[in-house]
């Protein structure tokens, strides 16, 4: 009943026997022969259907935001359960890029969470060179970076999206006039990135040397940190996922070398050889949100 159970939610939830359906990589025939046993066993009519489109019923309406608290409760009961018998579940272990501000990765997260929800996702934030260190390493399955190397057999190398760079910067700095600025042009406005002390001379260099910047750089391991020297207009910080400030006191810019724009390729990667079962799942879902 309990599959039933979320059959019916997803359908309610979705406004749709369709997308529920898909959300559940079943048929609409399926789905719907499903909540009709449901209704069977509990003896009532919850959905009462209008050719294409359906409404709850009173019975379903009630039913609908009960089964909520049960299946949130059984979910947790499950989870602790596994910890008291010391079995947690298969671990998904996934390289963030530190600072990534995108909802792409909560999102990908989310839905596999429901697609699969015996496996628990373990995130790791690092920079590039400490997140590749950790997949070269088998410490992590997946890594979700920028790319700064060229791609290696050894890997599988997606790209999941192709982006223009941009920098957050106080919305009370003179810059914050503009929508996009010369990287040339923050020569004499502090750069602060997020980085663990032994990354920061590789960080630099990158920065640096690859990417053009002549600012002098100022480093944090905490994101909190560098907002705050960025509001306070001590400095600004390269945004990571989305060209979009984090806070409504900061401003984005885009970024610009020789009037063009700096384009950067965020990279799914995994080791071409890694046995873990729902790697490639998690891949098929995260490239969904991009």
């Amino acid at each position: 009943m309990l599959k039933q159970i979320r059959y019916f939610q997803s359908v309610v939830r979705l406004g749709s026997f369709t997308a529920a359906a898909e959300e559940h990589y079943i048929s609409q025939s399926a789905i719907s022969q499903q909540i009709k046993a449901l209704e069977e066993e509990l003896g009532v009519t919850l959905l009462e259907r209008k050719k294409r489109s359906f409404t709850l019923t009173p019975a379903g309406e009630f039913f609908y935001k009960k089964s909520l608290v049960l299946v949130a409760d059984y979910d947790n009961i499950v989870r602790e359960l596994q910890k008291v018998s010391g079995n947690s579940g298969e671990l998904l272990k996934v390289g963030l890029l530190k600072g990534y501000s995108g909802k792409e990765f909560n999102s990908a997260v989310s839905e596999f969470t429901v697609q699969y929800p015996d496996v628990t996702v373990e995130v790791t934030h690092g920079n590039h060179d400490a997140l590749y260190a950790l997949l070269r390493n088998g410490e992590i399955d997946i890594v979700l970076n920028d790319q700064r190397r060229a791609f290696s057999d050894e890997y599988v190398n997606i790209v999941l999206d192709i982006r223009e760079y941009y920098v957050e910067i106080s919305a009370n700095s003179p810059l914050a006039q503009l929508d996009e600025v010369e990287i040339s042009d923050l020569k004499n406005t502090p750069l602060i990135l997020l980085s663990s002390p032994d990354q920061q001379e590789t960080e630099r260099s990158f920065y640096a040397n690859d990417l053009g910047f002549q600012s002098e750089i100022y480093f944090t391991e905490y994101i909190d940190d560098a907002l705050m020297q960025v509001i306070q207009g001590n400095g600004f910080m390269p945004i990571e996922g989305s060209g979009e400030a984090v806070q409504t006191t900061t401003k984005a810019l885009r970024l610009l070398r020789n009037g063009k724009p700096i384009i950067r390729r965020y990279c799914a990667f995994m080791k071409a050889d890694n046995p873990k079962k729902h790697t490639n799942e998690f891949i098929e879902i995260l490239k969904k949100q991009f």
